[in-house]
């Protein structure tokens, strides 16, 4: 036995590092990190060399000077003055606004389609077939540009809305229209304001900050009260009647919110040769935005299809036994048990939405790649710098979606006992 202790403590050799099984695999991690790092140092290096041989410094400092050109749409404040970091920010907020809508649309789209799909009706079923082989074997491209055409060519102009008997109306009780330059609606807007935060890259409506405070107050409570009432089903047996506490939660503290701050809605009017007043939704925005959306649900129709088919057929059966209805044995047994086999391949799908938000440049849409990494570059001639930065940025925020929605899959996995 004393032998055995001893071997066990054999002294430490450098020979062991590539020999000894419990640290040659560490070995070879860390080898390949210093490689990596020595080449991407080297690439560096050569780089701002060559940067220097033309005459050019490897600098951020761009960031701070005046960009000069307008923005539109925009979610902050923004003029011509500003610098190219706030109009980096603007391209950056217009990028996450048509991702997140685009995802929402995309997944409701393709959840309808997918279990349509499998419809005992058969002209349903053939139906969403046309749609999702039709659809995710075109180009995303080519829809956001056929979408822009039609908004531009098949919409009516401003001045059909005008005169004794205008050629167009104004649909959802007068406050919605819908034009060749696109769709007015009515937009939240505040009698009083709590002012505004001035930060490095510029101002922040503290309206907008107290209400995203006041949401995310809520949430906070209503997860509160979702725990408790699984404490007493997990004691009691019964669920206790939670819906009235929820609803209270999130309308209360918001509607007083809201009274406080004088809000009413602001509707879009027609003066002079355009429309005032309200929110404009441009076509290269709808445009980009239903076309990611259209094609993207082909997609997600076809992976919760194979998600479904994937259950059990007993799992239907039983359920049908129980006398639940076809639409609540999908909704509350089917569709449950689908997520852990939807969620990992509809992660690939939201990253793809987001960088396909690119493309919104060939209908002029103003992202984050058409304002750092298009108006800024060529107006500053900081390619590497700009196109480094904008590489950075997706990859942060495709790196963010997979940790979000990994966390949701892992809560909504089949927990094995």
């Amino acid at each position: 036995m004393a032998m055995k202790s001893g071997a066990s403590r054999e002294p430490f050799q450098l020979s062991m590092l590539f020999n000894d099984s419990r640290y040659r695999a560490r070995t070879i991690q860390v080898f390949a990190f210093i490689i990596l790092v020595l080449a991407a140092t080297w690439l560096l290096d050569n780089t701002i060399r060559n940067l220097a041989a033309l005459g050019k410094d490897f600098s951020f400092g761009f960031l701070w000077s005046t960009a000069g050109y307008d923005i539109s749409p925009r979610a902050i404040d923004y003029s011509s003055t500003s610098s190219h970091a706030r109009a980096a920010l603007v391209g950056l907020l217009n990028t996450l606004i048509v991702a997140a809508m685009a995802c929402v649309t995309a997944t409701i789209l393709g959840v309808f389609a997918g279990v349509l799909r499998l419809s005992n009706n058969w002209v349903v079923a053939r139906l969403m077939t046309v749609y999702v082989e039709s659809f995710r074997n075109v180009p995303a491209l080519l829809w956001i540009i056929v979408v822009a055409a039609v908004m531009s060519e098949a919409m009516p102009a401003p001045n059909a809305f005008r005169g004794e008997n205008p050629r167009a109306s104004m649909v959802l009780w007068d406050s919605v229209a819908v034009t060749n330059r696109g769709i007015y609606l009515p937009v939240p807007d505040f009698t009083r304001s709590l002012g505004q935060a001035e930060l490095a890259l510029g101002a922040l409506d503290l309206n907008d900050i107290a209400i995203l405070g006041v949401l995310s107050l809520s949430f906070l409570i209503h997860r509160g009260l979702v725990k408790h009432a699984q404490r007493v089903q997990s004691a009691t047996g019964r669920r206790p009647i939670t819906w009235w506490q929820s609803l209270c939660i999130f309308a209360l503290p918001m509607v007083a919110l809201l009274y406080a701050l004088g809000f009413h809605l602001d509707y879009p009017a027609l003066k002079g040769l355009n429309f005032t007043g309200g929110l404009q939704l441009r076509n290269s925005f709808i445009a980009l935005w239903i076309g990611l959306s259209v094609y993207t649900g082909a997609f997600i129709a076809e992976i919760v299809r194979s998600g479904i088919l994937a259950i059990s057929r007993g799992q239907t059966e039983a359920a049908l036994a129980l006398g639940l209805s076809p639409a609540r044995t999908m909704r509350l047994v089917i569709l449950p048990q689908a997520l852990r086999i939807i969620i990992p391949p509809l992660i690939s799908q939201y990253l793809n939405i987001t960088k396909n938000t690119s493309l919104g440049l060939a209908v002029g849409y103003m992202d984050l790649r058409s304002t750092l990494g298009g108006i800024t570059i060529n107006q500053t001639g900081r390619e590497l710098e700009g196109m480094l930065l904008m590489m950075l940025t997706y990859v942060a925020i495709s790196l963010s979606i997979s940790v979000v929605m990994n966390i949701y899959n892992d809560r909504v996995r089949l927990q094995e006992r």
